[in-house]
């Protein structure tokens, strides 16, 4: 069992550089992740960022929102949802993606790949 203080963090940007309600893209030890802010206060979530039904790097640019009790990211391509908490596609959970641990330390966001 993986502990937070055993994971590699790396910092990706200050916490105010996302604005709520929307996501950025980071390079973390080589792979695209998607860092959205959820709200306004310090809700923040880490997914991969590629679309796996398109092969493109654009989650990050999904309309983040809300199914259920869900908090989920739409894809720009395809439109699928993507759950912020765990990476599930829920129309298709073939095309799930790695969701990543992720908090602010000293106003700066930090990621530590899954």
């Amino acid at each position: 069992m993986t502990t937070t203080e055993s994971l590699q963090w790396t910092a990706v940007c200050a916490a105010s550089d996302i604005l709520p309600d929307t996501g950025v893209c980071a390079l973390v030890e080589g792979t695209h992740v998607a860092i959205f802010r959820v709200g306004r206060e310090q809700d923040f979530y880490a997914i991969d960022n590629v679309d796996p039904k398109a092969g493109a790097s654009v989650l990050s640019r999904g309309l983040v929102g809300s199914i259920g009790e869900r908090i989920v990211v739409a894809s720009p391509l395809y439109k699928n949802h993507f759950d912020l908490r765990s990476g599930e596609c829920l129309e298709a959970p073939e095309y799930s993606v790695r969701a990543h641990e992720v908090r602010v330390q000293d106003g700066r966001v930090l990621v530590a790949l899954s």
